[in-house]
């Protein structure tokens, strides 16, 4: 008997321990970190590449998408900013008027705080927060487009696919794009993907090298595995641009 009430005794204890591990957010908390959509909206929108910086946890904080890459770090997200179409052209700027500003839906987990908001046909963000002495920011904010959406891509598959390409590894190099003025500006970091008939595409520039890779990857039982990569050199035929698609 002793040891049966030992054994549930322990099953409270651990019943416990998981529910004290789950982050609980007050109505502050809460209101905070719908505030961080808006702060990106009003300084993605505005120009305001200091204030769009902000919004993210300092030095690690991301913001991912298929033609940005994984952008991580200030002064990358500032100059994502800085290169925005309507950042570099007044009238565009002018007739995109104000952003919207999604309502995020947030749920917590005894590891992570994290939050989803709808973009209709656009998409939608996938942004994991964590609380700083400077107050709640965004850790890693993914745009999963509608085509991604259906071909059945997730976060967690174009994370693995960054993975697979070797963004960890410090081989690829910022890619910068002269727009009609002749100025370059930052373009994308690490691989940009995309989609074709074949599975996910993906072109990663080359530090030191100015050559390129151009993958095509699958899904497998094992999970993302390369279909092909193929190394075009500098020299080669200059690689052609990806679509434009706002962050």
């Amino acid at each position: 008997m002793k040891k049966q009430f030992g054994v549930m005794a322990l099953g409270v204890l651990l019943i416990a321990g998981t529910a004290s591990a789950q982050q609980a957010l007050n109505d502050k908390d809460r209101a905070e970190i719908q505030e961080l959509s808006a702060k990106y909206a009003k300084a993605l929108g505005g120009c305001m590449p200091e204030e769009y910086a902000d919004v993210f946890v300092p030095e690690i904080g991301y913001f991912a998408s298929n033609i940005r890459g994984e952008v991580v770090g200030r002064e990358r997200l500032m100059a994502l900013v800085r290169s925005e179409r309507h950042c570099i052209n007044a009238a565009a700027q002018a007739a995109a008027g104000p952003r919207t500003v999604p309502m995020v839906t947030i749920e917590t987990t005894a590891k992570s705080v994290t939050g989803r908001a709808e973009l209709g046909a656009a998409g939608y963000y996938a942004d994991e927060y964590v609380k700083t002495p400077k107050g709640w920011r965004i850790k890693a904010r993914t745009v999963i487009t509608g085509p991604e959406q259906k071909a059945n891509l997730t976060v967690a598959d174009v994370t693995a696919i960054r993975r697979l390409a070797g963004t960890d590894l410090g081989l690829f190099d910022d890619m910068y794009v002269a727009g009609p003025d002749g100025v370059k500006r930052f373009r994308t970091s690490g691989v940009a993907l995309g989609l074709s008939a074949d599975g996910v595409t993906g072109r990663a520039l080359l530090k030191n090298d100015g050559g390129y890779y151009d993958d095509v990857y699958v899904r497998t039982q094992q999970g993302w595995r390369f279909k092909s990569r193929v190394y075009v050199a500098a020299d080669a035929t200059p690689a052609a641009t990806t679509p434009r698609a706002q962050p």
